[in-house]
């Protein structure tokens, strides 16, 4: 049988599941064993779905993903984000559009300190959203910063979705999340420039000359509670760079740092450990079970040659490889607005490092560019899951269609920041060089 005609029923299998609504992990294991009775052996296949879902979970890469998970739970349980949020906010009282400015800056150094864009978006909106509509700011500076700031979770590290692309991928994690720094905080600054500007030109989107009733002092309040947050940083990233920890290593380090310093604040009781815990449990069991149904997916795709015939077909097209590498962004950009990003990630992966291997790329660039693809699925429509989460938190009155347009100049932003990260690779391959 062809591989075109293997994959189109392996991808209408997989399309009818995920749009019955079935969980990710029960799509992946229904195609899977769909395939396997059909094209690798039939009965005798399943026992070797069993193993491979159990090996691909077993994985010492993937340890990161719970680290981290428990790491982003402590900070935001303990009530550490929530104290160095308001102390930012006092810190730019003098920028126009000052908690636009503070959504997309606090989800920026947040994305560093938990890596959840979900996580991130939820915090930022409840506690953003309903003192910028007191105050008068547009639903387009009050949504858009929110939901662009959570975005920036996927891309600066540490990024859960990172640590699984690199262990799906065979790319080093370490590197992968370094790659993501620059880049991260050029999106940032994208997205704080197109806010200060649409400010000083339409001063009716955001109140001017907003004050502050804080009676304590900020200089010490900054030292307080936003340098100690700097330890996590320094803990995670800085012993990745130096070499001094694995990515693993690295990350438990940050889940003991973010517990120590919520100690100092006296914020560790048994109900913030239990919170912790289930809530990382909950995270981490749903993202495992995915890359479990996932691996035996990729497994799959290369038994029945698929990955080997588009392989030979995009390398055969008589296309500039840097169009080929933007056509590959672009299909991941339209399955973000159908479906989950760590499913992007097991679907693209296993057909888009092989292209890239063959076309001489480097893997760590490529799957910078694949993350910020996915991370742009966060905020497309209809589907978005960042949409979902900030219509949640809107006040009432607000339509889905205000979220869809709130987001749109940063999708737009971001659209520009990928074209720089795709025609100037060295934006993202130059600090894990040094690693």
């Amino acid at each position: 049988m062809e591989w075109q005609f293997i994959l189109l029923i392996i991808g209408c299998i997989l399309f009818l599941t995920l749009l019955s609504g079935l969980p990710i992990f029960v799509a992946f294991l229904i195609v899977d064993t769909v395939g396997i009775l059909l094209f690798m052996g039939g009965l005798a296949g399943i026992d070797a779905l069993v193993r491979s879902i159990f090996d691909s979970i077993g994985v010492f890469t993937l340890c990161p993903v719970v680290l981290f998970t428990i790491m982003g739970e402590a900070i935001f349980r303990s009530g550490m984000a929530s104290r160095a949020l308001d102390v930012l906010e006092r810190l730019m009282v003098r920028l126009p559009g000052r908690l636009s400015v503070v959504a997309v800056s606090a989800g920026a150094i947040f994305a560093t300190l938990s890596g959840s864009a979900l996580g991130a978006c939820a915090m930022l909106g409840s506690l953003l959203v309903p003192d910028m509509e007191k105050r008068g700011y547009s639903k387009s500076l009050s949504m858009g910063p929110i939901m662009a700031g959570g975005m920036l979770a996927v891309i600066i590290p540490p990024s859960t979705l990172a640590v699984i692309l690199g262990a799906q991928g065979g790319i080093s994690v370490g590197k992968l999340l370094l790659a993501g720094f620059i880049p991260g905080f050029i999106l940032a600054g994208l997205y704080l420039a197109h806010i200060i500007i649409s400010c000083v030109r339409n001063p009716s989107l955001a109140p001017m000359g907003e004050t502050t009733t804080a009676k304590t002092n900020l200089g010490k309040d900054f030292l307080k509670y936003v340098v100690p947050l700097a330890a996590i940083v320094l803990s995670v990233l800085g012993s990745i760079f130096t070499g001094i920890a694995t990515p693993t290593e690295a990350s438990a380090l940050g889940a003991l740092t973010s517990f120590i310093l919520a100690a100092c604040y006296r914020k560790v009781t048994l109900q913030m450990i239990i919170k912790s815990a289930t809530g990382a449990l909950a995270i981490s069991t749903m993202i495992l079970m995915i890359v479990g149904g996932s691996v035996a997916f990729s497994q799959l795709l290369s038994f029945t040659g698929i990955v080997r015939g588009i392989v030979e077909l995009v390398t055969n097209l008589k296309l500039p490889p840097l169009i080929i590498v933007a056509i590959m962004q672009v299909l991941l950009i339209i399955m973000g607005c159908f479906m989950d990003q760590i499913a992007m990630i097991m679907i693209a992966v296993p057909i888009f490092m092989p292209i890239t291997a063959a076309m001489g790329f480097d893997p760590i660039w490529m799957g910078l560019l694949m993350l910020v693809s996915i991370s742009l699925g966060l905020l497309t429509p209809p589907f978005g899951l960042l949409l979902f989460i900030m219509k949640g938190n809107a006040p009432k009155g607000t339509t889905m269609m205000h979220v869809y347009r709130s987001s749109i100049p940063y999708l737009v932003l971001t659209f520009i920041g990928l074209a720089l990260f795709i025609l100037f690779p060295g934006i993202v391959t130059w600090l894990p060089q040094y690693m």
